[in-house]
């Protein structure tokens, strides 16, 4: 199935049913008074997150839904039948925007969960309602309210715990293979991956993490050069960043240095923010090298970045290195877990 990560759609809330003007009629009593009912609720329109779904390919197809509008009232104090509702389908992961204001209506982040984003006309008010001492027999009722009608962008950010980034053809998606069940697309050229692949690496039966592997960037990325908007949105919600750099490029003139300090530019045009969330460097291609060279070559580049945080050195083709990774993930997001259970507790 194709992935899609954006789509625009129209929403339409149903308007309210009118309400009634109607009077009493029995035999023996010609002139009741009034009983006309109320209308009937327009239905809304929600969005519902399923994990089930991955892609937002489907609003390609379809951009318009409308929920169904309220009854009008009757006679005999009868209020309309309340419009059905609009339930769609998202993936989980789904940020939902007002195209109008550019604000953000909701996130979508579990399963289940609802999100309201147009909210269906109020029934009107049948002639009962405005019997007075004055009035015995009004012919007066309103008009139900229109329902909502909005264009809402859907915008579909990856949810998983490890991002991997890195410039083209640096072994993420090859890493990625090595260590979880997903097969994404691997070849010796560029740009191999032109979209998101989750996978889930199992440390234990019950421990485990998801990784995504995010196709790679090109210098200009956060100002939207390549597919770079598209393809950085999905680290935002990630808890560690794995920086897969090619230790040993092919050409001899790539320097991992100035590559390592583009990316991390790109992440600084995109949201600074991203630059202070935990970052390891892995060395991908450790193969191509000498064994007494690696460490090495890798701990010159570590100098030259003055680099703090943790480092490993790779190869995800010969899946050397990898396990050892793993599980120091895992143990990072172990810690994290008990770390915020403490606090929790202390508070």
């Amino acid at each position: 199935m194709k992935f899609v990560d954006e789509a625009v759609i129209q929403v339409h809330a149903g308007n309210g049913g009118n309400g009634c003007v109607s009077f009493r009629r029995e035999k023996f009593i010609p002139f009741g008074g009034p009983d006309g009912g109320d209308g009937g609720s327009g239905g809304s329109v929600w969005l519902v997150a399923d994990e089930g779904i991955n892609t937002l390919v489907d609003f390609r197809h379809q951009r318009v839904f409308r929920a169904q509008r309220g009854e009008n009232g009757m006679g005999r104090q009868m209020a309309g039948k309340g419009g059905e509702d609009t339930l769609i389908r998202v993936p989980v992961g789904t940020v939902v925007i007002n195209t109008a204001t550019d604000e953000e209506i909701g996130d979508l982040t579990t399963h289940g969960q609802r999100l309201l984003v147009a909210q269906g006309g109020h029934g009107g008010l049948g002639n009962i309602h405005f019997k007075s001492s004055v009035n015995r027999a009004p012919r007066k009722a309103t008009q139900g309210s229109p329902g909502d009608e909005r264009e809402i962008k859907l915008e579909l950010k990856v949810l998983a715990d490890v991002g991997l980034l890195g410039f083209p053809n640096a072994g993420k998606s090859t890493l990625i293979r090595a260590v979880s069940a997903a097969t994404p697309k691997v070849a010796d050229y560029p740009f191999t991956t032109l979209q998101p692949h989750l996978g889930v690496v199992r440390i234990e039966a019950d421990r485990s993490f998801v990784i995504a592997d995010i196709p790679g960037l090109i210098e200009g990325a956060a100002e939207g050069a390549g597919l770079g908007i598209q393809f950085l949105k999905h680290v935002a919600r990630t808890r560690l960043l794995l920086h897969v750099v090619d230790i040993a490029p092919l050409d001899g003139v790539t320097d991992p240095v100035a590559e390592i300090r583009a990316i991390e530019n790109e992440l600084a045009g995109f949201d600074p923010e991203l630059l202070d969330r935990p970052r390891w460097l892995v060395f991908n291609k450790a193969d191509l090298i000498a064994p007494d060279e690696r460490e090495k070559v890798a701990k010159a580049i570590v100098k030259k970045l003055k680099w703090k945080q943790p480092w490993y050195l790779v190869s995800a083709i010969a899946r050397e290195g990898t396990w050892p990774l793993c599980l120091d993930i895992q143990r990072f997001f172990d810690e994290q877990k008990y770390a915020a259970e403490a606090a929790g507790q202390g508070a």
